[in-house]
């Protein structure tokens, strides 16, 4: 008998997509598992996605500012 691990929907620097789904990460997949895993703490993972926004804004590299709210912490 095998035993499969659940791929974990990860960000791939530096476009910042999902590596499995290939989405805008934090896909829907891990939005779910972030906040059920930070799900004591709410405000754990806004901190979290606050740093994993900055990190994903210098990363990316862009000419003009990017709005990435929405993407990293409205949800959150």
């Amino acid at each position: 008998m095998t035993t499969a691990q659940e791929a974990e929907h990860l960000h791939d620097r530096p476009d910042w997509n999902c590596r499995i789904c290939g989405g805008a990460w934090p896909c829907s997949d891990a939005r779910a598992k972030l906040l059920y895993e930070y799900r004591a703490f709410p405000s754990l993972l806004r901190i979290y996605m606050s740093n994993q926004m900055y990190e994903a804004l210098e990363d990316m590299a862009v000419d003009e500012p990017v709005n990435l709210y929405e993407r990293f912490l409205a949800w959150a």
